[in-house]
């Protein structure tokens, strides 16, 4: 508990006697706490779940650095599993008791970005338009997962069954992590026979090399500095690995594919380095897919853009959402293609969440993601 008068109590002052719940809070630049929250209630089209597992990711730090901003009081986290505590009066196809996952984007299913195929940019109407980005509600616009419950808007849309033979830490990584790495893999369009180099192998770099594998790639090359990275990158389906603090990567994969370069380059990390040694490796008419969170300007380099005539692409993607894209994960993970449990490397209870931030933000004791449990 915060000494001060937290986020939380002015939500109290307004709602008391309200049962409460433990949530991860922002309060500030670096301080994300453990406070208490009343228990949210729920809306027709809602669903409460009692949070069993989850995680921190990437985009957390971000917001504990001050690098993107939230609302102060706005308890964070993406990347639930839990178990249905209730029901909203019109959700369907639902039963209180069951197990379900939510993707980190929840799309309502009916927007002009959810019909025009765009589910994760829907979002509340600005005047500007619809906010980018606005799919990703928790922790973001909304209350997320790094709580003891969790409401789920558009429930029908957004909840997904997990299968009874799967585990937690087994479905954990499909939410955000593993549905971003392999949009990686497919808005850079990979094809059976291409040669794809994943700049860093992070959870997301990693989960990108898997799904370049499952797309059909034959040859991956996977970079990054961190042995243990670059071994687990081989078991997620990395041909090669480059450790870019003994070589220039650049020069490396250029030497590896004799100098025609890569069909496609996926950048996982979200720097300006990563991004233009990724356009940098690129053949004529080669994709740069851009999964990194970034928190500056990016720069593209006149020679490594060709002068804007190499035919090259650059795209960018937001993990889709909803619960068919949950349920296609989950059936990956079933069929044994691709097992993301090795990424769980650190386990925590929500009571010990403070901990968790430092150790994950800090990246110590060779951290890739953390499980979180009420």
């Amino acid at each position: 508990m915060t000494d001060m008068l937290s986020p939380a109590a002015y939500v109290e002052r307004q709602r008391p006697g309200q049962p409460k719940m433990k949530a991860a809070i922002f309060v500030e630049k670096n301080r994300i706490v453990l406070d208490e929250k009343p228990i949210p209630d729920v809306g027709p089209l809602d669903a409460l779940i009692r949070i069993t597992t989850t995680t921190i990711c990437g985009t957390d730090v971000h917001i504990l650095k001050g690098e993107y901003p939230v609302a102060t009081g706005l308890t964070i986290g993406h990347e639930p599993v839990g178990i249905i505590e209730k029901l909203g009066s019109a959700v369907e196809g639902f039963s209180e008791g069951q197990r379900v996952i939510a993707g980190a984007i929840t799309p309502s299913g009916y927007s002009n970005a959810c019909l025009c195929g765009q589910c994760s940019q829907d979002g509340p109407r600005t005047k500007h338009g619809f906010k980018a980005m606005g799919g990703w509600r928790f922790g973001n616009t909304i209350d997320g997962a790094q709580a003891e419950y969790l409401v789920v808007p558009d429930a029908m849309t957004n909840l997904s069954p997990v299968p009874e033979a799967l585990s937690d830490e087994q479905v954990l990584m499909c939410p955000d992590i593993m549905s971003t790495g392999f949009a990686g893999a497919e808005s850079g369009k990979v094809k059976i026979g291409d040669t794809v180099a994943v700049f860093a192998q992070g959870p997301i770099g990693l989960c990108a090399t898997a799904g370049a594998k499952l797309m059909g790639a034959t040859r991956i090359i996977a970079v990054d500095r961190v042995a243990a990275r670059l071994e687990m990158s081989r078991a997620m389906g990395a041909d090669l690995v480059v450790d870019f603090s003994k070589v220039d990567p650049v020069d490396e994969i250029l030497r590896l594919t004799d100098g025609r370069g890569v069909d496609v380059a996926i950048e996982a990390l979200g720097r300006q380095e990563t991004f233009e040694a990724a356009l940098r490796v690129l053949r004529p008419g080669g994709t740069l897919s851009s999964l990194g969170v970034y928190s500056s300007d990016l720069r593209i380099p006149l020679d490594a853009f060709a002068a804007g005539l190499g035919d090259n692409a650059i795209v960018t993607s937001l993990c889709p959402g909803g619960k068919e894209r949950m349920r296609r994960l989950m059936d990956v993970v079933a069929s044994g293609r691709v097992d993301a449990r090795a990424l769980v490397t650190h386990r925590f209870k929500l009571d010990e969440i403070e901990a968790a931030y430092d150790l994950f933000a800090n990246q110590r004791d060779g951290v890739l993601k953390v499980a979180i449990t009420p």
